[in-house]
């Protein structure tokens, strides 16, 4: 099994301090910086299986180099900040963050989403096939490249609407709580925060253009896949 290899990026060095002290237990590999700028050189000389990164820091803030992360990779983001807004929430999943997590937080609790997402990641590399791919209609889904295509054109989606759409497309007709869907794809008790999953089913129809049609809302239960064959 490939090592574990994490960018920690906080300006603060007892933050740095506390999470490496927890996923050493681990036995996971920990690269630090200290700012921004030192993230994206280290981000560029090594391969990580996730980046750890806070959002106010000197030089360079950890939206822009969440945004120079997903120029070139796709490897999840876990972001940590002071700030719990929603706004804060809903610009960072857009920007293609994995996870968000607001200071002051249990080291445990970070490392349960650590592990969760690692875990995630394992399991899709392992069990997808090469070239395997789902067309419901003009919406097509290749598993081992990640990439969806609408009517022929490729969509970007972010990690999660990816993985959201992918859980989805494996267990079609099936109805889904939020608190299932946040089990499954996220992979931990999201504290239940059922807004979660409303915002990235909301983003995902908004990237699947006239094939938002396939995901069903079933009013006081949760969402569901519904579409006709399979290709």
């Amino acid at each position: 099994m490939e090592k574990v290899r994490i960018l920690l990026v906080d300006d603060e060095e007892r933050i740095r301090e506390m999470i490496r002290e927890y996923t050493s237990l681990e036995g996971y590999d920990i690269d630090e910086a200290s700012d921004g700028i030192e993230a994206i050189n280290l981000f560029k000389q090594q391969k990580y299986s996730l980046v750890i990164l806070d959002v106010m820091m000197p030089k360079m803030d950890g939206w822009s180099v969440c945004r120079e992360i997903r120029k070139t990779s796709q490897v999840p983001v876990i972001m940590l900040t002071a700030r719990g807004e929603e706004y804060d929430k809903l610009f960072g999943f857009e920007l293609g963050v994995d996870d968000y997590i607001v200071k002051p937080f249990s080291p445990k609790e970070l490392l349960a989403r650590m592990k969760a997402i690692i875990r995630r990641g394992s399991s899709a590399a392992e069990n997808t096939a090469k070239g395997d791919r789902i067309s419901f209609e003009g919406l097509v889904i290749e598993f081992n490249s990640r990439n969806v295509y609408v009517d022929g054109n490729k969509v970007n989606l972010t990690p999660k609407e990816y993985e959201l759409l992918n859980f989805f497309v494996q267990n079609p007709n099936r109805v889904f709580s939020r608190e299932q869907l946040l089990n499954s794809v996220w992979g931990y008790d999201f504290a239940g925060d059922n807004r979660t999953v409303d915002t990235h089913v909301k983003m995902l129809r908004e990237s699947l253009a006239d094939y938002r049609k396939f995901i069903v809302t079933v009013w006081g239960t949760g969402y569901k896949f519904e579409a006709g064959v399979k290709k």
